[in-house]
């Protein structure tokens, strides 16, 4: 296995700084697509079922972000694997064999529904394995992957803020085109923006991504049915200058859901959120810099 398998994460930093781009970070948790041989051998599903709980090709969606001076932080292993959108151990005493520490949450209703730090399932409620794992492997997992994934973007969101004053984290996912229920229109929601139902960043944030998303022709929901997972939780404290916002977006935009191949609409997915990001990141100083007077008070205040 070469170094290169074994990485926890993939992160490409900001080849440049414009405008807020030295603020904002992206991250995409769920895209990893390295299956070790050893978790294959574990599994009783073949190559193409693993993946269907994978976001794939999000990664590459913001692969152009870095050369306009934005980075992204990436998944390496796959979600099946470990999830990195989890608290640190929520695991499911049922995928075990040995009895699990005392230090585990086991009050986590998506650890008890399959979908824990180590998940049982992968999408349509299909089990991962023949049989049970010991917790020596979830360990071994969490802390070669998830612990230095979150290191690392905490490390950088911290910077960040140190450096600037506030800091923000798009944290992008793709779900399946059936996932959200059908418009009055027939179509179905492109984009899910969640951001805690408002605790997880200053509102101007997901609002001006919300106009923009839906100026360009995109149908947006807020909040339902994704309202932003652990990471928007954990590391949206707009009180302490640090900004999250979850993207959903809808796969059958970019991508054929049953072969796995992109389609005609990644290039021009690509292209648009490339330009709505770096226009967001412009954005970001006069809405967030405690520097700055904030357009939007006053001038009796």
């Amino acid at each position: 296995m070469s170094a290169q398998d074994e990485q926890a994460f993939i992160f490409t930093p900001p080849a440049k700084d414009i405008g807020g781009g030295g603020s904002l970070l992206l991250t995409s948790p769920h895209s990893g697509a390295y299956y070790p041989t050893s978790f294959m051998d574990a599994s009783r599903l073949d190559a193409h079922q693993i993946r269907l709980s994978e976001d794939m090709f999000v990664d590459a969606l913001l692969a152009h972000l870095p050369k306009h001076g934005i980075g992204v932080l990436s998944a390496h292993y796959p979600r099946a694997y470990v999830d990195l959108n989890r608290a640190p151990y929520e695991l499911e005493q049922a995928l075990f064999e040995d009895a699990l520490p005392a230090h585990i949450d086991r009050h986590s209703a998506r650890a008890a529904a399959g979908l824990g730090t180590v998940p049982r399932l992968v999408a349509e409620n299909i089990p991962i394995y023949e049989g049970k794992l010991r917790f020596a492997e979830a360990e071994q997992r969490i802390e070669n992957v998830y612990q230095p994934f979150h290191a690392k973007l905490e490390a950088e969101l911290r910077n960040m803020q140190k450096r600037n004053g506030y800091a923000v984290l798009v944290d992008t996912h793709s779900m399946p085109s059936q996932a959200t229920r059908p418009a009055a229109d027939g179509r179905r929601v492109d984009f899910v923006l969640g951001d805690r139902h408002g605790r997880s960043c200053e509102k101007r944030l997901s609002d001006w991504l919300e106009h923009e998303l839906t100026k360009r022709g995109w149908l947006v929901a807020r909040n339902k049915p994704y309202a932003g997972g652990y990471i928007t939780d954990r590391y949206g404290r707009p009180a302490d200058g640090m900004h999250a916002v979850q993207i959903e977006i809808n796969r059958a935009i970019y991508m054929d859901e049953n072969n796995y191949a992109k389609h005609a609409g990644f290039e021009r997915l690509q292209n648009e959120l490339t330009e709505l990001v770096v226009a967001f990141a412009a954005q970001l100083p006069q809405w967030l810099d405690p520097s700055l007077p904030d357009p939007t008070r006053s001038a009796a205040e």
